[in-house]
């Protein structure tokens, strides 16, 4: 029996067609119609060609300027997380530091809080009325409290919180240098900055190359950022997007900037992959031997380098350490910024986890996160199966427009669906989707569905074929062998997936600000409208108490995920031990290639 004899099976199946009318029907319904509404309704709104939105647009100033300063931020943020990255993955992995491993758990600290979180985080310590703002103040009374906002300040957030990125695919390629080649280059007299600068740095610049388009894209559709710490002075594309969808009468405009913000993601997607195809970056060593960290040796250079990353360590630490202390402290505590063990109480927990104003939005974030994240997968098993198991067209046409969701920012995937489903339409059996608690469930699945994809894809695909062709000789039907042999190897991955997706959307605050019920308001939009102090003292209380729930959240998902796994991982190569860090066939988070490297990656980026 051929090894082809499951495939022409699977292609017989009566599910197989079912599976692919579901399939069409979703990807029209929910990726390809709603954005090319978005088109038909920013050029064709009257059935007609029109180049109105283009001229309210240009006539705009405050949109303009909003244009401006999203592509002044991608610019900056690139350069930025760059600097600060590449220094805390030297520092960590690459030089013999004192303290190393305690510098990489401050580092590290971003990949259990972000988003919307980690800017109203920032917010409460640095702002206008910040803890560590206040205390400035009684020090410096002729300082500025609105110091920590703007350009500047969302600059700083966003680059602090983006490094994650560093830390999982960087950190990662540089373990893969061989060291013979350094050892060669040092028995050749190379310093260690030559070294540095001409052999490990461009063995990386795939993975910089991947990190910097994610960079780039996350500054262009910066949104949580800008509105909590940007001020009037400086706000990006995104909350103009938000403000104009908001007014009928303005949704050509809304429409013509996200449509903006695609193109420009698409043609950075494009340059960059044409920039990473212009070099070969890898070792020529037959054999291969593991690197080693290397020391400073210039002792000017050893103590600048140990100030600058204990200095880091501080900037990356301080939020955390201030946000779990006053989530104890008492509303005079938190006003005043003066904390001591007499201020210290429960009653923030108490009233958060008791009372139904405080706990309900965490409910609703937990279920909304938890039915994304089980629909996300269960809904692309079977489909990851097929588009691994079949090499056609139309698998290759379907692969790729379930990839759509990395190529758009999330701005016009939400206003695409506003605008497609405001009205009654076919697609979805006459409905009203818009202002329903449906439709947000339905973005949260949607922007999921690329990642949980390509993941699904790389565990089925280090299943050992020969299990499946010797049920099919045993005549072992399809459904028996996906459902008896194939989903139990594949689950433990399959659950790690839907624990990332779930622990990604917690705090989901760009989708959420567009596509939410206004009575069934998700964790994100609850601690956006405390930093504007709709709450009062109570609210921010709050606000410290949830960041500290989704921390403990995320970090026990990341130990269940990422801890457990590397160490089974060591053993175990299969769909359930591989790590989810671990590189795979496919490109990476947010659709950017990394040289057929495809990593796991928890959704931390501020935008």
């Amino acid at each position: 029996m051929t090894g082809g004899t499951p495939a022409r099976s699977m292609a017989r199946s009566p599910f197989v067609l079912i599976v692919g009318v579901v399939l069409t029907w979703f990807i029209a319904a929910f990726l390809v119609w709603p954005n090319v509404n978005v088109l038909i309704a920013t050029f064709f709104p009257d059935g007609n060609f029109s180049g109105r939105a283009a001229e309210k647009l240009l006539s705009s100033q405050r949109a303009m300027k909003a244009l401006g300063n999203s592509f002044l931020l991608a610019v900056a943020l690139s350069v930025t997380v760059n600097l600060v990255g590449i220094f805390i993955v030297l520092v960590t992995h690459y030089f013999r530091i004192r303290g190393s491993r305690i510098l990489f758990l401050g580092y590290a600290s971003t990949f259990i809080y972000g988003g919307i979180v980690l800017a109203a985080g920032y917010k409460f310590i640095y702002g206008d009325k910040g803890i560590v703002t206040s205390l400035l103040v009684k020090v410096f009374p002729a300082m500025d409290p609105g110091w920590f906002s703007g350009f500047f300040a969302v600059l700083v957030v966003m680059t602090f919180a983006t490094t994650t990125n560093h830390m999982l695919f960087v950190a990662n390629a540089l373990k893969g240098i061989d060291y013979q080649t350094v050892e060669a280059a040092k028995n050749l007299g190379a310093s260690t900055w030559t070294i540095l600068r001409r052999i490990v740095l461009p063995m990386l610049k795939p993975t910089l190359f991947a990190v910097t388009i994610l960079s780039f894209l996350t500054g262009l559709g910066a949104l949580s950022a800008p509105q909590v710490l940007g001020g009037r002075d400086f706000q990006t594309i995104t909350p103009m997007i938000l403000t104009f969808t908001n007014s009928p009468t303005s949704r050509d405009l809304a429409a013509l900037l996200a449509v903006i913000l695609g193109v420009a993601t698409i043609l950075m997607l494009a340059v960059m992959s044409r920039l990473e195809k212009g070099g070969t970056y890898f070792s020529v060593s037959k054999v291969s031997s593991a690197l080693q960290k290397q020391d400073v040796t210039n002792p000017a250079a050893n103590i600048a380098v140990h100030a600058v990353a204990y200095l880091l360590f501080a900037v990356y630490t301080l939020p955390v350490v201030l946000i779990v202390l006053y989530s104890f402290a008492d509303g005079a505590a938190i006003q005043t910024g003066h904390l001591t063990p007499g201020s210290l109480t429960l009653d923030n927990y108490v009233r958060v986890l008791t009372q139904q104003s405080g706990l309900r939005p965490f409910v609703v974030s937990v279920v909304y996160s938890a039915l994304a994240a089980v629909i996300a997968v269960g809904g692309l098993l079977f489909v990851a199966r097929l588009l691994q198991k079949y090499k056609n067209w139309v698998a290759n046409v379907f692969e790729y427009l379930l990839h759509i969701p990395w190529i758009l920012p999330s701005a016009l995937l939400a206003l695409g669906l506003i605008i497609s489903y405001d009205h009654p339409n076919p697609l979805v059996g006459g409905a009203v989707l818009t202002g329903t608690t449906v439709i947000l469930l339905i973005a949260f699945v949607t922007v999921k569905i690329p990642f949980t994809l390509r993941m699904l894809k790389a565990s089925f695909a280090s299943v050992n074929s020969s299990l499946e062709e010797a049920a099919a000789i045993m005549g072992a039907k399809t459904l028996y062998v996906f459902r008896r042999i194939l989903l139990p190897l594949v689950l433990p991955a399959a659950a790690a997936i839907a624990a990332l997706n779930f622990n990604s959307l917690l705090d989901d605050y760009d989708t959420a600000i567009f596509l939410a019920h206004p009575l069934v308001q998700p964790l994100g939009l609850v601690i956006k409208a405390n930093t504007d102090g709709a709450e009062g003292v109570q609210g921010v209380a709050n606000t410290f108490v949830y960041t500290v729930l989704l921390m403990i959240i995320t970090g026990v998902t990341m130990y269940l995920v990422y801890g457990r796994t590397r160490r089974q991982g060591s053993t175990k190569k299969g769909p359930g031990g591989i790590p989810p860090a671990a590189p795979v066939a496919g490109t990476a988070h947010a659709g950017v290639p990394t040289s057929g490297e495809d990593t796991a990656q928890p959704a931390v980026t501020v935008r």
